[in-house]
C-alpha cells in the first residue's frame, strides 16, 4: 500500500447542538452525516428499533448498544494505527476482541487497498453537512471511500442502505471540494464472532443512494426551520 497525500483535508472541532453532532468547518457549524440520517429515519426503522428495545428491555438494549459502540471504537482505533504504522494494543477483553476483528478486516479486506489518500478524514459539503470517513484512497484500482463497521450479527445488503447513503454523502463532499470523481464506496465489516463481510456500491446504484441522502438533507433542514419557527412563536407568546 502506498501513502499518497494528494489532498489537504481540514481539521475540525466537533460539538453537539440540540442533541446532534456538528462539525465546525471554516467557521460554519455543519450537521454530521450520521445526525442527518438519524433525524430522518423512516417510520419503519423507528418501529423496528422500538420493537427490539421492547423485546430486550430498556436496560439490556442500552448495554448491547454501549458495548457495540465501545467495541467499534476500539476496532477503528486498531485499524487506524495499523494503517498509519504506529501500532496499538489494548489488553482488556473487549480490546482483545476488537483487535481480532480488526485483524480479520486487515486479512480479508485491506489487501485491495492500493493507495491511501486520507485516514480518519473530515469531509464536508459546503453549507450542507460534514462527517469523518475511515479511508479515502484507491481500492481495487478505483478511487473509493471506505468505512469500517462492526456488527453483532451478519448483515444483508438491504439492511444497510443507510451505510450506502453515508458513503454517498462522503463521496459527494469529496468530489465537490476537491474536484474528484469518486463513484465507489466500500463497507468492510466484521461481526463480534469474527465473520467478515464486504459490501461494494457503485454505478447507478450508488447514484440512487446519493440522491436519497440529498432528499434527507432537504428534509433535515426543513425540519430544523420548522422547529425554529415553532420556538420563535412560543417565545413571542
Amino acid at each position: 500500500m502506498k501513502i499518497n497525500k494528494l489532498y489537504t483535508y481540514p481539521k475540525s472541532m466537533r460539538s453537539v447542538i440540540n442533541g446532534g453532532r456538528h462539525y465546525d468547518i471554516n467557521g460554519s457549524k455543519l450537521p454530521s452525516v450520521t445526525t442527518i440520517l438519524s433525524a430522518c429515519q423512516s417510520d419503519e426503522k423507528k418501529k423496528s428499533l422500538e420493537s427490539w428495545k421492547a423485546r430486550l428491555g430498556a436496560k439490556a438494549a442500552d448495554e448491547v448498544r454501549d458495548t457495540a459502540a465501545a467495541r467499534g471504537t476500539l476496532m477503528h482505533t486498531y485499524l487506524e494505527h495499523y494503517l498509519d504504522g504506529t501500532g496499538h494494543k489494548d489488553l482488556t477483553p473487549l480490546g482483545v476482541q476488537a483487535e481480532a476483528m480488526a485483524m480479520k478486516i486487515i486479512a480479508s479486506g485491506l489487501g485491495d487497498l492500493e493507495e491511501l489518500w486520507g485516514l480518519e478524514t473530515t469531509l464536508y459539503y459546503p453549507d450542507l453537512y460534514a462527517g469523518a470517513t475511515d479511508v479515502v484512497g484507491i481500492y481495487d484500482g478505483q478511487p473509493a471511500i471506505i468505512d469500517f463497521k462492526q456488527s453483532n450479527k451478519p448483515k444483508r445488503r438491504e439492511w444497510i442502505l443507510d451505510y450506502f447513503e453515508q458513503l454517498g454523502a462522503y463521496t459527494m463532499a469529496h468530489n465537490q471540494v476537491y474536484g474528484t470523481k469518486i463513484q465507489s464506496g466500500i463497507v468492510l465489516m466484521c461481526t463480534k464472532d469474527f465473520l467478515f463481510q464486504k459490501f461494494e456500491v457503485s454505478g447507478r446504484e450508488f447514484v440512487r443512494h446519493q440522491h436519497a441522502f440529498l432528499r434527507k438533507v432537504d428534509q433535515y433542514y426543513k425540519n430544523v426551520s420548522k422547529a425554529k419557527e415553532a420556538q420563535d412563536t412560543k417565545n413571542d407568546e
